[in-house]
């Protein structure tokens, strides 16, 4: 079997640049929530010497001098443009699975082996036709190998994003430049054993004695050798492990006091858990609410949680915003400035695998049908252009995005406008 590992450049800062041409060649970061830290950086930021995780007040002087451009996190921007990504690569390949938001392993075994630097090309340029994104290549026996061929093509001009990794001594001499801690799947617990142990590279982690490494890590060290050596451990998958939980949780932009502006925040996240749950064609049996202060503020604090359990599974935005609001009722005491909540929904099943109860009711028919057009209008006319109303207008408590680029391909009022009069005659 032959795997491909198609991996988006700098995938943030490269949806930014999609919309603004002129940012090519230019240091471009992206900031965390609330504006706070450098969570993406394009090429051009990192050679300005930009780390990742640094708070942005830090690096001002930094990012004046290399004349930086910052953009708040985009988060509906970055979604669709992965579903972008990999709309295009699900038309190049006849299996697929989607490991990330930028990454994605595909089925090349169609393809003969001496075709598939070309077919790299291939997929790069169909790619940043069809959505400006550029993306690095990395083909090999395994994933585990893939995974190595694709850092090798990033970081490597001679490759030109493309590179297989074939079983000979070239695939040999790239695993003895690559540190061990660049492996797919070795952590910081691994990798300081395996320093230890004087495996410093990935190829002496290759020529390591599987069973030995197993006796020290388990089967997931010994399968990591023997990925290293051409056996396949982990096969392709179109249907990813389910997620047990899903979490929707941001800062407020400013603290909150009133509980009316505790229960907007905290049922908008609610909804956006429905959403994801029904998107991944899943339901959860219960929920977390948690609220807290700002353990860095002076004042009282105050972190607190509650555990709703559902009557049957569901993945209906009424019936989790309802259960959302019993539980921060029980939670909400005056006196306090909060400066976060989330929700958190587990025991995630398939929505195929549902069994109901004869008093359950969260997944009503008519429920079903009014989420279905709610999700329908939105993705048409743009998030949240239908929402309930206890999820309010007034969201002054959201978090501070004050460089928020336009949501150009989720809303129809940020659609981007081409003057065709200033092309005058010209074909466009």
């Amino acid at each position: 079997m032959l795997f491909a590992l198609v991996d988006c450049n700098n995938f943030y800062t490269s949806c930014e640049k999609v919309f603004y041409p002129a940012l090519e060649g230019k240091p471009v970061v992206v900031l965390s929530n609330n504006d706070g830290c450098i969570i993406a950086r394009s090429k051009e930021a990192k050679q300005a010497g930009i780390k990742m995780g640094v708070p942005v007040f830090e690096i001002e002087q930094l990012i004046d001098r290399h004349e930086v451009h910052v953009f708040s996190t985009n988060y509906a921007l970055y979604g669709d443009f992965s579903q972008r990504v990999m709309n295009t690569l699900s038309e190049l390949v006849p299996d697929m699975e989607i490991y990330s938001i930028d990454e994605a392993f595909l089925d090349v075994s169609f393809k003969k082996p001496e075709a598939l630097e070309a077919f790299g090309r291939t997929i790069r340029e169909t790619v940043m036709k069809h959505t400006g994104i550029p993306v690095s290549i990395g083909f090999a026996a395994t994933k585990t190998l893939a995974k190595a061929a694709n850092h090798l093509a990033k970081n490597n001009d001679q490759f030109r994003g493309v590179l297989y990794l074939r079983d000979d001594q070239n695939a040999e001499q790239s695993l003895a430049n690559a540190s061990v801690k660049e492996v797919w799947g070795v952590g910081e617990k691994y990798e300081a054993f395996f320093k230890k142990a004087g495996i410093l590279s990935a190829l002496d982690l290759k020529l390591a004695d599987a069973n030995r490494i197993r006796e020290h890590l388990g089967i997931v060290g010994q399968r990591l050798v023997l990925e290293l050596n051409g056996t396949v451990c982990y096969p392709l998958s179109d249907n990813p492990d389910l997620k047990k939980e899903i979490c929707t949780s941001r800062s407020f932009g400013h603290p909150i006091e009133t509980y009316e502006e505790l229960e907007q925040a905290t049922t908008t996240y609610a909804g956006k858990v429905a959403t994801k749950l029904r998107r991944e064609k899943s339901l959860a049996n219960s929920m977390l609410v948690f609220v807290m202060t700002n353990k860095y503020a002076r004042g009282p604090q105050y972190v607190n949680y509650k555990i709703v359990k559902f009557p049957g599974p569901t993945n209906q935005t009424a019936a989790l915003i309802h259960y959302a609001v019993i539980a921060l009722k029980a939670l909400y005491k005056k006196g306090f400035k909060y400066k976060k909540s989330g929700i958190i929904v587990s025991d995630v099943i398939p929505q195929s695998g549902q069994q109901t109860g004869l008093w359950d009711d969260t997944q009503k028919p008519k429920n079903k049908k009014l989420a279905e057009v709610i999700d329908r209008i939105n993705e048409q006319a743009g998030i949240d252009t239908v929402k309930f109303a206890i999820q309010g207008t007034d969201e002054t408590w959201k978090m501070r995005q004050h460089n928020l680029s336009p949501h150009y391909t989720t809303r129809w009022e940020d659609l981007l406008i081409v003057d065709l009069d200033r092309f005058g005659n010209k074909e466009v």
